[in-house]
């Protein structure tokens, strides 16, 4: 389903704002009617646009009050190293971001832990641990800035008179 719309971008801001609305308020949101707007989000669902829902919790809140960001080098970059590797992150509960990248790092990697201690013990028992990890850079989130997890939706500029043909 690449050809999102205007009415399904809304949708889709709005699923992301707050994903507990009605039918009734995303179709008000985005000017449909409550079946046409329902059928949207179905298809939407169906075609993996919408991977699911969500409740954001507060990490310190939940007593992981430590952000680390943290840049890994591998050893060797063999297919069976890299995908072993990444399996192991995958498993990984305390690290809930990871990017494969260009540059000085092969990944960057985010931490979540209770504090300083936990993560030293992070390094030594889990991340110094993974296959193939040669060199961890770390760097301690003293402030977090913006965590946002919506993805920035804008309506696609069309030709007066042209649309999905549907609403």
């Amino acid at each position: 389903m690449s050809d999102l719309d205007r009415h399904d971008l809304v949708l889709l801001s709005e699923l992301q704002r707050d994903s507990r609305q009605t039918v009734q308020q995303l179709a008000e949101a985005a000017g449909l009617s409550s079946t046409p707007c329902w059928k949207r989000v179905k298809e939407m669902e169906a075609s993996g646009v919408i991977r699911g829902y969500t409740a954001l919790v507060d990490r310190e809140k939940v007593g992981l009050s430590l952000c680390v960001l943290a840049e890994v080098n591998l050893t060797r970059h063999t297919e069976d190293d890299v995908l072993r590797f990444q399996q192991q992150v995958l498993d990984c509960p305390q690290i809930v971001s990871c990017y494969a990248t260009t540059g000085q790092a092969d990944y960057m990697i985010k931490v979540l832990v209770p504090d300083i201690k936990s993560y030293e013990s992070f390094l030594h028992e889990v991340l110094f641990r993974l296959t193939g990890v040669t060199h961890v850079r770390s760097s301690v989130v003293l402030k977090e800035v913006k965590a946002d997890t919506r993805l920035p939706l804008h309506a696609p500029a069309r030709p007066a008179g042209k649309g999905r043909g549907r609403s």
